[in-house]
């Protein structure tokens, strides 16, 4: 693709900027013969960098760690997506007017409806960080009521549980003294470094065997690998996975639908995030 006057550029910016979303938007780009450009940035001045978005026309922006919640404050709108959490991941400028939307929300969002998992059935989250609030927020908004948080961080588990009306426990032994109906909920959820390549306990499960032994949906939001104890364990029980290249994968596609208005299919979903993987 040769870049003019008119390609429309857009960026992410982080702490820690990795290549995934660049090889992700750009291959689609090139497959589709879209006049866009993609480009991750390091930044610290994420006030300078907002104002640079708006004052460049720059079309799109990815934003991640540190920065989710000050994008809020500057910014002219924000997507309930965004606001249910108090955390954004994009912004979309329209003629210089950002919008904020939170794209993991809307990923796992559509991965639960997509799945039809029951949003009666119990449900057990490990995690208390930022993407655990993303999914949290995602099961909130698909009506899953009998939530337990399973988090280590008092303040942060409490907070977040207590945000949905929610119990919070510090350790699994503990559920029996929470509001949920059984001690072995129906859906697992992990959002925590469990079972991450390079994380210390990478070959961790998440949960212990008797729980996962009586689950019916498993939900780890862990996308390297793919194949983490916990979805190896789903596998071997035959159970209903969603796993964090699910995740990953459908919440780039959300971006790249709000920058560009092109609703990607499955099958260009899955070759763009096996190219952006493996490269």
């Amino acid at each position: 693709m040769q870049v003019n006057r008119d390609t429309q550029l857009c960026i992410s910016v982080s702490a820690r900027p990795s290549e995934h979303g660049n090889r992700f938007h750009n291959y689609l780009y090139e497959k589709l013969g879209l006049n866009f450009i993609y480009k991750a940035h390091r930044v610290e001045d994420i006030d300078g960098a907002i104002a640079g978005v708006r004052a460049l026309s720059i079309r799109g922006c990815s934003v991640s760690m540190p920065h989710k919640q000050r994008v809020l404050e500057l910014v002219d709108e924000v997507d309930e997506s965004a606001a249910v959490i108090g955390a954004v991941n994009t912004v979309v400028n329209t003629d210089g007017h950002l919008k904020a939307y939170n794209t993991d929300v809307l990923a796992v969002s559509q991965l639960l409806t997509e799945r039809a998992v029951d949003p009666t059935l119990p449900v057990l989250l490990r995690g208390s960080g930022g993407m655990a609030s993303a999914v949290a927020g995602a099961f909130y908004r698909a009506g899953f009521k009998a939530v337990t948080i399973l988090a280590r961080n008092e303040r942060a588990g409490r907070a977040l549980a207590s945000s949905y009306g929610w119990d919070w426990v510090p350790h699994e032994d503990q559920l029996s003294d929470a509001s949920l109906a059984t001690a072995h909920p129906a859906v697992l959820v992990n959002v925590t470094p469990l079972g991450m390549e390079g994380a210390d306990e990478s070959e961790t499960l998440a949960f212990p065997l008797s729980f996962i032994d009586s689950a019916r949906v498993i939900v780890d939001a862990v996308a390297l690998p793919v194949a983490t104890p916990l979805v190896r364990a789903a596998r071997e029980r035959s159970q209903q996975i969603i796993h964090g290249g699910d995740i990953i994968a459908l919440q780039a596609a959300e971006q790249f639908k709000l920058y560009t208005g092109v609703e990607l299919s499955p099958q260009l979903v899955q070759e763009a995030e096996e190219y952006a993987s493996i490269h």
